[in-house]
Protein backbone atom coordinates (compact mmCIF):
# COMPACT_ATOMS: atom_id res chain seq x y z
CA UNK A 1 0.00 0.00 0.00
CA UNK A 2 1.31 3.53 -0.78
CA UNK A 3 2.11 5.83 1.77
CA UNK A 4 -0.28 8.49 0.24
CA UNK A 5 -2.93 5.77 0.62
CA UNK A 6 -2.14 4.84 4.10
CA UNK A 7 -2.34 8.31 5.67
CA UNK A 8 -5.76 8.96 5.03
CA UNK A 9 -6.79 5.42 6.30
CA UNK A 10 -5.16 6.33 9.36
CA UNK A 11 -6.74 9.29 9.87
CA UNK A 12 -10.13 7.68 9.43
CA UNK A 13 -9.39 5.30 11.77
CA UNK A 14 -7.77 7.41 14.32
CA UNK A 15 -10.95 8.61 15.50
CA UNK A 16 -12.58 5.11 15.94
CA UNK A 17 -9.75 4.18 18.01
CA UNK A 18 -9.65 3.64 21.89
CA UNK A 19 -6.81 5.53 23.81
CA UNK A 20 -5.26 2.22 23.93
CA UNK A 21 -4.91 1.87 19.95
CA UNK A 22 -4.11 5.75 19.45
CA UNK A 23 -1.26 5.22 22.27
CA UNK A 24 -0.30 1.72 20.45
CA UNK A 25 0.21 3.69 17.18
CA UNK A 26 1.98 6.37 18.31
CA UNK A 27 3.86 3.94 20.30
CA UNK A 28 4.51 2.46 16.77
CA UNK A 29 5.44 5.60 14.83
CA UNK A 30 8.36 6.47 17.50
CA UNK A 31 9.87 2.74 17.11
CA UNK A 32 9.96 3.41 13.26
CA UNK A 33 11.47 6.37 13.89
CA UNK A 34 13.89 4.95 15.86
CA UNK A 35 14.69 1.88 14.11
CA UNK A 36 15.25 4.63 11.03
CA UNK A 37 17.91 6.10 12.64
CA UNK A 38 19.46 2.83 13.65
CA UNK A 39 19.57 1.36 9.68
CA UNK A 40 20.86 4.68 9.01
CA UNK A 41 23.86 4.40 11.55
CA UNK A 42 24.58 0.96 11.00
CA UNK A 43 24.44 1.10 7.31
CA UNK A 44 27.09 4.30 7.37
CA UNK A 45 29.32 2.28 9.54
CA UNK A 46 28.83 -0.60 7.08
CA UNK A 47 29.64 2.04 3.99
CA UNK A 48 32.82 3.09 6.59
CA UNK A 49 34.26 0.03 7.17
CA UNK A 50 33.77 -1.55 3.61
CA UNK A 51 35.05 1.46 2.11
CA UNK A 52 38.04 1.79 4.84
CA UNK A 53 38.96 -1.94 3.98
CA UNK A 54 38.94 -1.13 0.54
CA UNK A 55 41.22 1.69 0.30
CA UNK A 56 43.75 0.00 2.96
CA UNK A 57 43.92 -3.52 0.56
CA UNK A 58 42.22 -5.06 3.89
CA UNK A 59 39.26 -6.65 2.01
CA UNK A 60 39.81 -9.76 1.09
CA UNK A 61 36.87 -11.46 0.88
CA UNK A 62 38.17 -15.16 1.19
CA UNK A 63 39.40 -14.43 4.84
CA UNK A 64 37.42 -16.17 6.73
CA UNK A 65 37.64 -12.94 9.19
CA UNK A 66 36.57 -10.20 6.69
CA UNK A 67 34.09 -12.24 5.62
CA UNK A 68 32.46 -12.45 9.17
CA UNK A 69 32.70 -8.90 9.94
CA UNK A 70 31.05 -7.43 6.54
CA UNK A 71 28.55 -10.14 6.67
CA UNK A 72 27.79 -9.39 10.14
CA UNK A 73 27.02 -5.98 9.53
CA UNK A 74 25.10 -6.57 6.47
CA UNK A 75 22.90 -9.13 8.49
CA UNK A 76 22.71 -5.94 11.56
CA UNK A 77 21.01 -3.78 8.48
CA UNK A 78 18.52 -6.41 7.35
CA UNK A 79 17.62 -7.65 10.72
CA UNK A 80 16.70 -4.03 11.40
CA UNK A 81 14.81 -3.36 8.12
CA UNK A 82 13.10 -6.22 8.89
CA UNK A 83 11.93 -4.93 12.15
CA UNK A 84 11.16 -1.65 10.92
CA UNK A 85 9.29 -3.41 7.86
CA UNK A 86 6.98 -5.17 10.58
CA UNK A 87 6.31 -2.03 12.65
CA UNK A 88 4.86 -0.64 9.24
CA UNK A 89 2.66 -3.25 8.62
CA UNK A 90 1.10 -2.87 11.85
CA UNK A 91 1.12 1.03 10.88
CA UNK A 92 -1.57 -0.19 8.18
CA UNK A 93 -3.23 -1.87 10.83
CA UNK A 94 -3.07 -4.89 8.19
CA UNK A 95 -2.87 -7.24 11.49
CA UNK A 96 -1.97 -7.07 14.80
CA UNK A 97 0.86 -5.12 16.57
CA UNK A 98 3.54 -7.14 15.34
CA UNK A 99 2.66 -10.34 13.27
CA UNK A 100 4.40 -13.80 15.33
CA UNK A 101 5.12 -15.02 12.11
CA UNK A 102 7.81 -11.71 11.41
CA UNK A 103 9.25 -11.40 15.11
CA UNK A 104 9.97 -15.49 14.58
CA UNK A 105 11.69 -14.13 10.67
CA UNK A 106 13.85 -11.53 13.05
CA UNK A 107 14.88 -14.07 15.20
CA UNK A 108 15.68 -16.28 12.61
CA UNK A 109 17.85 -13.98 10.87
CA UNK A 110 19.26 -12.92 14.61
CA UNK A 111 20.82 -16.16 14.98
CA UNK A 112 21.99 -16.77 11.37
CA UNK A 113 23.88 -13.78 11.87
CA UNK A 114 25.22 -15.40 14.89
CA UNK A 115 26.18 -17.99 12.96
CA UNK A 116 27.83 -15.93 10.37
CA UNK A 117 30.18 -14.29 13.15
CA UNK A 118 30.90 -17.04 15.27
CA UNK A 119 34.51 -18.10 15.42
CA UNK A 120 34.36 -21.83 15.36
CA UNK A 121 37.65 -22.32 16.76
CA UNK A 122 36.71 -20.40 19.95
CA UNK A 123 33.15 -22.07 20.25
CA UNK A 124 31.96 -25.13 22.51
CA UNK A 125 30.25 -27.71 20.70
CA UNK A 126 27.10 -27.53 23.58
CA UNK A 127 26.60 -23.53 22.04
CA UNK A 128 26.56 -24.64 18.26
CA UNK A 129 24.57 -27.09 19.39
CA UNK A 130 21.83 -25.11 21.44
CA UNK A 131 22.37 -22.47 18.24
CA UNK A 132 21.35 -25.41 16.11
CA UNK A 133 18.62 -26.55 17.80
CA UNK A 134 16.89 -23.02 18.44
CA UNK A 135 17.17 -22.48 14.72
CA UNK A 136 15.23 -25.63 14.00
CA UNK A 137 12.34 -24.76 16.75
CA UNK A 138 11.82 -21.53 15.40
CA UNK A 139 11.73 -23.26 11.84
CA UNK A 140 8.92 -25.59 12.94
CA UNK A 141 7.37 -22.68 14.78
CA UNK A 142 7.47 -20.47 11.53
CA UNK A 143 6.06 -23.23 9.55
CA UNK A 144 3.22 -23.45 11.96
CA UNK A 145 2.66 -20.07 11.94
CA UNK A 146 2.70 -19.48 8.27
CA UNK A 147 0.87 -23.22 7.58
CA UNK A 148 -1.52 -21.83 10.02
CA UNK A 149 -1.95 -18.39 8.22
CA UNK A 150 -2.55 -20.08 4.96
CA UNK A 151 -5.27 -22.00 5.94
CA UNK A 152 -7.40 -18.89 7.68
CA UNK A 153 -6.95 -16.98 4.54
CA UNK A 154 -8.46 -19.96 2.45
CA UNK A 155 -11.23 -20.28 4.81
CA UNK A 156 -11.78 -16.50 4.53
CA UNK A 157 -11.87 -16.78 0.67
CA UNK A 158 -14.05 -19.47 0.50
CA UNK A 159 -17.05 -17.46 2.07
Amino acid sequence: MKQTETRPKIREDWSAMTLYERFEQAAIVVLTGIIMIVIVSALWQLIREVGLRLLLGGLDPLDYRTFQAVFGMIFTVVIALEFKRSLLVAVERRFGVVQARSIILIALLAIVRKFIILDLSETEASKIGALAATVLALGVVYWLVRDQDMRERSESQDL
